[in-house]
């Protein structure tokens, strides 16, 4: 393929050129090749340029046809090349002369279409016209399934062509499900298929004559003939045409590695077992050598004991690398073989391994068996067992002595046969056998059981019949007299049927001492006879007895027919025998009745042996289903098919007399009644109701139709009717019902007439009536309605009278009244209404009267000595009013005119009266109203005493009259103070109860004027005199803290505020001094500063002023001194301290001392606040709580 082919052995040995997948460029196709260059190979080819290029193997160079037509091959000498196509793949195979191929994978003869190119015979490849295959720029990884593998020693180059148009991932996807199918069929046949009988799962895999090893799955000695690729051709048979294609390019890739697996190691050698390992294969590829884990290779185990060229069975297939070969034969040589198995890399055998087991004791031999026996002897023989390698030197036989007790020795020793003498007759003896090599003694055999010879039994007792059905015979035996307990008998039972012409035949052979002979035929009699056995023969045949089964049941009879005429009341039946009598004659027959309606309830109405029967006392137009049954000696039949008849029906008969259904009203009667006892055969269709005022009178029909309740209504209260039914079917109606007399409900009374009204005085009447028509109930009582409206009136009577008299009546007014009588039935309606007019008379007494409280008054009165009473007008009686009487006190008696109010005078003060007032007209006075209690208030009370009992500069307590300084409820007194204003006025400044009250926000030493008045419910008192009183004079202020200026060395200036002088009043000071505890006082006069001298050096001194106010009154001078101002500390101290100095030292101290002064009292307070709330806890839980 290049321009300057090299020479034949430096030419690559092209393994395998298989064709990519085509690309399609437009309409042209191009078509890839995959060229495989083996290590120490080169591949010459010529590039588009011109250039020659050398490729050293191991390489993959893709190749491409530019027309997608097959290219000229040129193999070396020796060789030829064919065409093969299978499953629509074309491939060019180059392989030498002498090849050979498995029958089904001959080549078929190329087709016209592609040339067949033949090998030159030339020792140099010629020059191709033109480079056929430029390569494929870019070449890649290429799919794993185009790279096929093939042994190294043949040459062999394959060219596919694909004729499909498949993507590349969908057909690497499919070879590669194929390879995963394909390897796990291989692992589960290899479980059970013989790998030397079945063609080989791997070229490597063959069959080499001179019996050398194989290793690595290349024959040392003769080169084969098959090779390989025989091998190759022969597994890729195995499985459908489908996977032909996925075969071959699984191949492919296992040929890229050679896997060598190492001869197998057998170690713990048994008789029946054996301890098999081997190592982890080894792969070569390249000149490389590759380990890999146990995990990736399945491992199969082949062994033959008949041979390195025998037939190899499967023992295992699995990953481990240690197996035990179970399940061996003792002393047998053994041949064993290990294939390992990838999904990658081709299949690998290991060589064989040849190991013998051990010996061991023989098998355990078979049950010696009997050859001849007497009464007092029983010969025996038996056979060698397996030696398992080691000769058989004796055998022990073993018996029970006849005693079923321990097995005992009896014979020992290198023979076959042993007879056992001086036995007890018809005597049971077990015997078992084991043999013995140099390794030791096998198992016993199984035990067998032998008798020796004896007597037959004596004949036995005829069977006796236990129980005895229609087709069976249960029959029982009893041993031969004279036979011991312990001998073993069995029983033979044979039977003759009657008139069978068979004799005797046996049906029974056991050793059971009863048996149930079945399947007989019913109503025969049977002979039987029996027999004994034992090991010596059998006995005499027992006496011959007879016992027959019994009969069967017979057969249904005939459905009954009906035989003449159907009547109302009766029926003749007939029947058939039955066709099955049951093999005895039919004794009676039963006729059973059922009606239909009823359900399964049957009657038996005749039993006796005719076949036909007359069935009366039915009832008309009613079903009747009849069957018939009859008794045989084998029992009692199956009821015939069922019969229906109908009796014809007639009209029904007579009803029960109509009842009341309820209760009866005054004008309805409901009737109600039930169908005849007696239908006639048919429903009832309908019913009449006639009904007349007696018997004698005319009936007349008021009711015809189906129901069974009816309503008869337009009757009288109180009457009593006739009453008659009648039913009808569809035969016709039947008999008229007994008379019913039924009375109507009494009524209600008429309406009454209108009442007679007659006046007895202006204030009572008289009303009478009369006694209406009573409707069948006499009447118990009469209702009066009286009212004045004549829609409303009320009942002022009940009663049995027919007159009454109303009392209690307004003169001059209409009233209205009717009447209704009431009987047991009921209220009569009302009858037509009366109107009555009562003459006039005096006016009524006044209802309402009341006393006039003084809001209510338009004038003012003194209530202490006047009431103002007021009513309301009453009814004047026809007549008007003209005046009113009052009546009050003592019975004195006041007359006014037509008015509704009245003011009683000249009354005495806090005094009760009694008032009651009546009216006048023309007709004379009326009466009394209810009387009423006023009482006349007190007099208003006298202005207390005023006095003053506190003086102050800018208040004053006043106090008046006796009591108590604070209100209370009950004091009905109340004070009113009133006070002078600037302008002269008396405003009020106190109104209460108190007899206490302090004015404040005065004016020091003013003079005010006070006056005191005292009211009641009574009225309001008169106010007193007028009061004066004088406030006092005011204190001076309260003066700030002096200061001390120090001049000398015991000399102090002591200064403080001035005061002013206050309503002309002048102030003079105090000052005082003090060293220790107690003040001294040191100046008074009006100055504002003082000098003191002579203190003592330091020395703490405290000072302290007041003001002081000087005023002239008529009893003299008088001093009024405020209080003093707060402490000054100072101390005396040398001169050179600054002035300044001492002045803030002096306001230092006695801002401290203040300062302490106050924190004292506050905790004096807190102390005594904490004081007093632990008490009140104590008193609390003391007296509260407890």
């Amino acid at each position: 393929m290049a321009d300057q082919p090299p020479p034949l052995e430096a030419t690559p040995i092209l393994n395998e050129v298989p064709l990519l997948p085509h690309m399609v460029n437009g309409d042209s196709i191009q078509q890839v090749i995959l060229v495989q260059v083996n290590p120490g190979e080169t591949f010459t080819i010529t590039t588009e340029d011109g250039h020659i290029q050398c490729i050293q193997g191991p390489a993959h160079v893709p190749m491409m046809s530019p027309n997608g037509s097959m290219p000229p091959i040129f193999v070396p000498p020796g060789y030829v090349s064919q065409v093969v196509e299978e499953n629509g793949v074309r491939k060019v195979v180059v392989l030498p002369h002498s090849a050979e191929f498995h029958p089904s994978m001959h080549p078929p003869p190329p087709p016209p279409h592609v040339p067949h190119y033949m090998h030159h015979h030339h020792a140099l490849l010629p020059h191709p016209p033109h480079p056929v295959y430029p390569p494929v720029p870019g070449t890649g990884e290429l799919p794993p399934q185009f790279i096929h593998q093939h042994p190294p020693p043949h040459k062999c180059l394959h060219f596919f062509f694909s004729g499909l148009r498949h993507q590349r991932d969908e057909r690497s996807l499919k070879m590669q499900e194929h390879l995963k199918k394909r390897l796990k069929d291989r692992q589960a046949s290899g479980h059970t298929n013989n790998k030397l009988n079945s063609p080989p799962s791997s070229p490597h895999k063959v069959n080499n004559s001179s019996n050398a090893a194989i290793q690595n799955g290349n024959g040392k000695g003769q080169p084969g003939t098959g090779g390989p690729l025989k091998q190759k051709q022969i597994g890729k048979t195995k499985g459908s045409p489908d996977a032909e294609m996925g075969e071959s390019d699984t191949e492919s890739k296992k040929y890229d590695a050679h896997l060598s697996i190492g001869k197998p190691v057998v170690s713990d050698i048994q008789a029946r077992s054996a301890v098999l390992s081997w190592n982890l294969p080894v792969s070569s590829q390249n000149g490389e050598s590759h380990s890999h884990s146990p995990a990736a290779f399945t491992f199969e185990v082949a062994i033959s004991n008949s041979g390195k060229n025998g037939k190899f069975k499967s023992v295992y297939v699995g990953e481990e690398l240690t197996i035990t070969l179970p399940d061996l034969r003792p002393a047998t040589d053994y041949h064993v073989r290990v294939s390992a198995t990838s999904s990658s890399i081709k299949e690998s055998v290991s060589e064989l391994v040849s190991f013998t087991t051990e010996s061991c004791e023989p098998d355990c031999p078979a049950a010696p068996k009997l050859i001849n026996r007497t009464k007092n002897s029983l010969s025996l023989q038996w056979k060698s067992s397996n030696d398992n390698g080691s000769k058989i030197t004796n055998f022990l036989l073993e018996w029970d002595e006849g005693k079923n007790g321990p097995f005992k020795e009896c014979y020992y020793g290198h023979l076959k046969q042993y007879k056992l003498t001086k036995l007890s007759p018809s005597t049971k003896y077990s015997l078992r056998l084991a043999a013995k090599n140099d390794i030791g003694m096998s198992g016993f055999s199984e035990t067998v059981t032998y008798y020796t010879a004896g007597i037959v039994p004596p004949p036995p007792a005829p069977p006796v019949l236990v129980e005895a059905g229609v087709t069976w015979l249960s029959l029982k035996w009893s041993p031969p007299n004279g036979v011991s307990s312990d001998d073993s008998l069995t029983y033979s039972l044979d039977m003759e049927e009657e008139g069978s012409g068979y004799g005797f035949q046996p049906q029974y052979n056991g050793d059971e001492l009863s048996c149930t002979l079945r399947n007989l035929r019913r109503s025969t009699s049977y002979k039987f006879r029996l027999f004994a056995y034992n090991s010596e023969g059998k006995s005499s045949p027992s006496e011959v007895v007879e016992h027959s089964t019994n009969p069967d049941k017979p057969g249904p009879p005939s459905k009954p027919t009906v035989k003449g005429k159907i009547h109302s009341h009766s029926v003749k039946v007939a029947w058939e025998p039955p066709k099955d009598n049951g093999g005895s004659d039919i004794s009676k027959y039963f006729l059973e009745i059922s009606e239909a309606l009823i359900g399964n309830k049957w009657d038996t109405i005749y039993s006796g042996s005719q076949r036909e029967h007359t069935c009366d006392h039915l009832r008309p137009g009613t079903s009747y289903r009849l069957r018939v049954y009859c008794v045989s000696k084998g029992g009692e039949s199956q009821a015939s098919d069922v019969m229906t008849v109908t009796t014809s029906a007639v009209p029904p008969g007579p009803c029960h007399a109509p009842c009341l259904a309820g209760k009866a009203k005054p004008k309805e009667i409901t009737l109600q009644w039930g169908p005849p006892s007696v239908d006639g055969g048919s429903d009832i269709t309908e019913y009449i109701v006639e009904m007349a005022n007696s018997e004698q009178d005319e009936r007349r029909q008021v009711y015809q139709g189906p129901a069974s309740e009816y309503a008869v209504s337009n009757l009288l209260p109180g009457r009593t009717y006739c009453f008659w039914i009648r039913a009808a079917n569809k035969v016709g109606f039947g008999p008229h019902s007994d008379k019913a007399e039924i009375s109507t409900a009494p009524g209600p009374p008429d309406q009454c007439c209108k009442p007679v009204i007659t006046c007895k005085n202006a204030t009572s009447v008289i009303v009478s009536w009369e006694s209406p028509a009573c409707n069948g109930a006499e009447i118990s009582e009469y209702r009066l309605d009286w009212g004045q409206v004549e829609g409303s009136m009320h009942v002022i009577y009940t009663g049995p009278c027919q007159s009454y008299e109303v009392k209690g009546l307004t003169p001059a007014t209409t009233y209205y009244c009717r009447v209704q009588a009431v009987n047991i039935s009921g209220v009569g309606l009302f009858g037509e209404t009366g109107v009555v007019t009562t003459p006039a008379s005096v006016p009524a007494a006044v209802s309402v009267l009341h006393l006039l409280e003084e809001d209510q008054m338009e004038i003012s009165l003194p209530l202490s000595t006047c009431l103002a009473i007021q009513w309301e007008e009453p009814c004047c009686h026809g007549s008007e009013i003209t005046g009113y009487n009052i009546e009050y006190g003592e019975k004195q008696l006041v007359t006014v005119g037509r008015n509704t109010s009245h003011v009683l005078e000249n009354l005495l003060p806090d005094t009760l009266y009694r008032i009651r007032i009546q009216a006048i007209n023309s007709f004379g006075v009326g009466p009394f109203s209810h009387s009423i209690k006023a009482k006349t208030k007190p007099l208003p009370p006298d202005p207390p005493h005023l006095e003053c009992v506190v003086f102050s500069y800018q208040s004053l307590k006043l106090k008046w009259g006796e009591g108590p300084s604070r209100a209370l409820i009950t004091n009905p007194t109340q004070f009113n103070l009133q006070m002078e204003d600037r302008f002269g006025r008396f405003v009020t400044v106190y109104s209460g109860p108190c007899h206490t009250y302090k004015v404040q926000r005065l004016s020091e030493s003013t003079t005010y004027y006070f006056k005191i008045q005292a009211y009641n419910d009574a009225g309001e008192g008169e106010f007193s005199e007028v009061y004066a009183f004088t406030t006092t004079k005011s204190p001076p202020a309260s003066l700030k803290a002096p200061k001390a200026n120090q001049l000398e060395e015991n000399t102090y200036e002591i200064t403080w505020e001035p005061l002013q002088p206050m309503k002309g009043d002048s102030i003079v000071y105090i000052l005082q001094l003090a060293a220790g505890r107690e003040f001294d006082q040191v100046y008074k006069g009006p100055e504002t500063s003082f000098r003191l001298t002579s203190l003592q050096t330091n020395c703490e001194y405290r000072i302290r002023v007041c003001a002081g106010r000087q005023s002239q009154d008529s009893t003299g001078s008088q001093e009024l001194y405020g209080p003093y101002s707060p402490s000054t500390v100072f101390s005396s101290q040398k001169q050179e301290l600054v002035p300044q100095c001492a002045d803030l030292t002096t306001e230092l101290a006695e801002s401290k001392k203040t300062l302490r002064e106050e924190r004292f009292i506050a905790i004096v307070l807190l102390c005594g606040f904490a004081v007093v709330a632990i008490l009140f806890a104590v008193v609390i839980q003391y007296f509260v709580i407890k």
